[in-house]
């Protein structure tokens, strides 16, 4: 645990804040079993406009196959991963086709709702669900999920505090949403489960243990979740 331990700092002495025992964290990182992300903030600025739709980056993608690749070799299988937005956009849609996730959960404002279908739909336990967020229509979920991640944003000290006062993050990301946050989480999970070298080597190697995953991963196709209610 030593080492893993040392290379969280390496996220730390960048800016990311951990808001529990790094122990803690590890013990909590080896139970998860699915991630789920809000969108807007998290994949992109959150800015919009008519005409203008929210975006994602290869940056981040890359992330989270690495991430889903490393949890197989850790876990067995593949780490479910999805989105749990308030808004639809066609951006959102692209991203969950084109990765291959198991779940869209797009226009719930009961973030509740959605994350429940998730839970019954996979037979998971909210401990077992890692959560990457930006905002007050978040934290209902953050305060059951396993493992916490806010993305950083100095434009809001009112909430941050409120986040830390009420214990509903573990870590605080050193990047923002358009600066790569989602791609921060997933190497810091990645490293807490000491698979980063392992899944990089075999990812660039393209060996058997990749090409099995790749052929699994893209298999999969994503369960659209609605809300009982349109809002």
């Amino acid at each position: 645990m030593d080492l893993i331990s040392s290379y969280l700092t390496h996220f730390s002495d960048r800016g990311g804040e951990f808001l529990i025992p790094l122990s803690d964290f590890i013990l909590k990182a080896r139970e998860i079993r699915c991630i789920a992300f809000d969108w807007d903030g998290v994949y992109n600025s959150g800015v919009k406009g008519e005409g203008v739709y929210s975006y994602f980056s290869e940056v981040d993608s890359m992330g989270l196959n690495i991430l889903r690749f490393g949890a197989k070799i850790v876990n067995g299988e593949i780490l479910k991963a999805g989105i749990i937005s308030g808004e639809k956009n066609p951006s959102t849609e692209k991203f969950v086709n084109r990765e291959h996730l198991n779940f869209k959960c797009l226009g719930f404002k009961n973030k509740t709702e959605g994350l429940k279908h998730v839970l019954d739909t996979y037979g998971l336990k909210p401990e077992q669900v890692a959560f990457v967020f930006d905002d007050i229509l978040d934290l209902s979920i953050a305060k059951v999920c396993g493992l916490r991640f806010q993305v950083s944003r100095n434009a809001t000290p009112m909430f941050n505090n409120y986040v830390k006062t009420n214990n509903l993050a573990d870590y605080i990301t050193a990047n923002t949403g358009e600066h790569f946050a989602v791609r921060e989480v997933c190497e810091l999970l990645l490293a807490a489960l000491n698979v980063y070298n392992r899944a990089v080597d075999s990812r660039v190697a393209f060996d058997n243990d990749y090409a099995q995953y790749i052929a699994e991963r893209n298999s999969i196709v994503p369960t659209t979740f609605s809300p009982k209610t349109e809002y």
